[in-house]
């Protein structure tokens, strides 16, 4: 970031030291620091409904600005579904929101609650296209008022409600419930206190899709460069330590689904986008920032190609006879070409 040590290629030299970093291989201080932090995990990420919002404002209250230059038109700032390989960043993710939208298992009139709703694309989404009645939380100023600007330029105001509102603080219950790219914000003390909380949101014949990044690995320690410069407070679970949580929620989890290389196609193309405005990025910021933006984004795609990351898609229900059997529900005909279309 500060510009005494800049590689050629950034991509190559992170790759280098990730595939040479084994076991036994770094300064014994180094261990004893992975060890403190991870010993220290629980009382770091400890997150209250004011630092949550704190931490949410660092990141996301920046300028929505920011992020038009590199997402897709919807602005879905998580990981695509590159059903095919070929697809535009904008196809694959509709696509992401259409696979979503079919293990939600959706039906016209059902109130849905979106928990993390970020800028609303996929709230919209769901009302527009499934004819259900959504409420978004967001804990970011900026989101939420872009997200009531983009609700009611569709004429969707009847039938999506936008709320700077902690998702602890909500006191009824929803047909379904989805949260996109949010659990990475909760903090591993909390784990217990969201999956109760989603249970307590959902009616009995309720059904929950929570999209996450995860590790494919044993748990391990936030990286404290992340902690402070990026994601104040986030953490990436191992699916070890979301099994425990879930299960005495009372939630059946009916299908677990693990997004392998999608988020790192996905970085790429934001990478790309990145770049092609970044005389914009630093007329708005300095060269500190793009310095850092380009190494949280290249950063992110080593952790998604060269270690144990990937994005868990959790479906969850309170009765064992909620949704279908198999899983050809998931796949109708036609359904992922219609999802492409509405991108166009």
């Amino acid at each position: 970031m500060a510009g005494t040590f800049v590689p050629d290629d950034l991509d190559a030299f992170l790759r280098l030291i990730i595939r040479n970093r084994r076991p036994g291989t770094m300064p014994f201080w180094v261990d004893w620091a992975d060890r403190a932090l991870y010993a220290a995990r629980r009382i770091l990420q400890h997150n209250t409904a004011a630092r949550s919002r704190a931490n949410v404002a660092h990141h996301y209250d920046i300028s929505d600005d920011l992020y038009r230059l590199f997402l897709d038109a919807d602005m879905q700032y998580s990981c695509a579904y590159f059903a095919r390989p070929d697809m535009s960043l904008d196809q694959a993710q509709a696509a992401k929101k259409a696979h979503i939208a079919a293990k939600l298992a959706l039906e016209p009139g059902m109130e849905v609650l979106d928990i993390g709703c970020g800028w609303g694309g996929m709230a919209l989404t769901l009302a527009r296209d499934h004819g259900v009645r959504v409420t978004g939380v967001t804990l970011s100023d900026n989101q939420l008022a872009t997200a009531r600007a983009r609700a009611r330029e569709a004429g969707l105001e009847h039938m999506v409600d936008f709320r700077l509102q902690d998702y602890r603080a909500i006191d009824r219950q929803f047909d379904r419930v989805v949260s996109v790219g949010m659990l990475e914000h909760v903090g591993l003390p909390h784990y217990g206190t969201y999956f109760d909380k989603v249970a307590g949101l959902l009616r009995d014949d309720g059904v929950a899709l929570v999209h996450t990044i995860g590790r494919a690995a044993p748990p391990t320690t936030p990286s404290p460069w992340f902690d402070r410069y990026i994601f104040p407070g986030g953490y990436i679970p191992s699916l070890s330590e979301l099994a425990v949580p879930v299960e005495r929620a009372g939630l059946w989890t009916c299908d677990v689904e693990t997004l392998r290389l999608h988020y790192a196609l996905t970085i790429r193309q934001w990478q790309t986008r990145f770049r092609a405005n970044v005389d914009r990025v630093r007329q708005m910021y300095d060269e500190t920032f793009v310095r850092m933006w380009e190494y949280y984004l290249t950063a992110c795609i080593m952790a998604f190609e060269e270690q144990p990351h990937g994005v868990f898609q959790l479906q969850l229900a309170k009765s064992v006879e909620t949704l279908p059997l198999t899983r050809e529900y998931l796949y109708p005909p036609g359904a992922g070409a219609r999802a492409i279309a509405a991108a166009e």
